[in-house]
């Protein structure tokens, strides 16, 4: 019997059809296996991010800071008359140890180790627990109050190192990993994502460029490793946006290439040499932009120090910087990070905006004065 040329094309699409789904079925676990996030092709292939953990925790220690608090006794019960008075002398009170805990990473062979410096700030004991249990005391290397970074160093032999990674290629949405000793309950692992990169004027440090995660983070976090799903490190977890105190799902970490920069400093000089001008900035409000015409960007000198670089080279409370070095002033933090990077002893070109004229200025950049920590 002739079969149909409809009935026979149905068939032959069927039977295509059949075959084509075989095959996929067939290599569909090979296409798997080569899917997914091209950083981490084993957690791609495991659901599993096991293997960035075991890479970098090894490298995160627990820290464990104190002081001794002197008691205050009031003065009137050490005179005589009123000790006779009231009886014997009073026993001073005891002296007790305040407590603070943090985390932090170990950064190389030297033993030199990365946290934040409100966890060890103003301490006189510090020590370090590391995942295999080792504890060692640490010494202060150096604390950047402007990034609220801190630099250890403990003597032990073969510490484990971290891998490091680039901040500068991270990109919103990437998978991140946060590491640290939250509320002291030991090492802990928790799992997001980049959710902001560069946010700034938060308040919380004078130089800011934090990268932004839904990471938990909480208290005891503070100096822990964010590392990529790799297993490399991308940022120090420095602080929380909570109005509870726990974690709500924002938390702020300084990228790593900021970090290493001023760890290098503080290995080098005990402190970060950055530039300065000795000028106060603000805002522009809109009115006076409106006033003066300027569409975008702009600071106002609100201050000048007197003899400070600024005031050297002619600048004056009210002027508009527009420019500094060649690049234009968008908002005070930003100004102010942008002296900081400049080299002190250099000259540079402030451009600026007084009244309706804009002039320019050869200032001197100074080295920052090293305020008290």
């Amino acid at each position: 019997m002739r079969i149909p040329n409809t009935i026979r094309f149905i068939l032959q699409s069927i039977l295509l059809g059949l075959t084509a789904a075989a095959v996929i079925l067939l290599i569909w676990p090979a296409l798997s296996r080569h899917g997914g996030d091209s950083m981490d092709p084993g957690a791609a292939q495991t659901g599993s991010y096991s293997a960035a953990v075991n890479s970098a925790a090894p490298a995160v220690v627990n820290i464990y800071a104190s002081k001794l608090l002197q008691p205050q006794i009031n003065p009137l019960l050490q005179d005589p008359l009123l000790q006779r008075f009231f009886g014997l002398p009073q026993p001073a009170p005891n002296r007790r140890r305040d407590n603070n805990m943090g985390s932090g990473v170990i950064m190389n062979n030297a033993g030199y180790v990365l946290t934040n410096a409100h966890v060890i700030q103003g301490m006189d004991e510090i020590r370090i627990t590391l995942n295999d249990g080792q504890q060692s005391a640490a010494e202060v290397v150096g604390i950047d109050a402007d990034t609220d970074l801190a630099v250890l160093k403990v003597s032990l032999d073969n510490l484990p190192v971290i891998p490091i990674g680039n901040s500068d290629e991270l990109h919103v949405g990437d998978v991140v990993l946060a590491i640290g000793n939250p509320y002291d309950f030991g090492q802990t692992v928790t799992q997001g994502i980049v959710s902001a990169k560069g946010r700034k004027r938060m308040g919380i440090t004078t130089i800011e460029d934090f990268i932004q995660t839904d990471a938990d983070i909480n208290p005891g976090n503070s100096g822990g490793a964010l590392i990529t799903a790799n297993g490399r490190l991308v940022g120090i977890n420095t602080a929380i946006i909570s109005n509870t105190g726990g974690s709500q799902g924002i938390g702020l970490a300084t990228p790593v290439n900021l970090a290493l920069n001023v760890m290098q400093q503080l290995i080098k000089n005990g402190y970060v040499i950055r530039g300065w001008l000795g000028i106060e900035v603000q805002v522009l409000s809109a009115d006076a932009r409106r006033e003066i015409g300027l569409q975008q960007g702009g600071v106002l000198v609100a201050g000048v120090l007197k003899d400070g670089p600024a005031d050297q080279a002619g600048v004056i409370p009210g002027d508009i910087i527009l420019k500094v070095g060649g690049k234009a002033a968008s908002n005070p933090q930003q100004v102010i990070e942008m002296i900081s990077g400049l080299t002190p002893g250099a000259f540079e070109e402030i451009l600026l905006l007084r009244g309706w004229e804009q002039i320019t200025l050869n200032a001197r950049i100074a080295e920052r004065p090293q305020f008290t920590q």
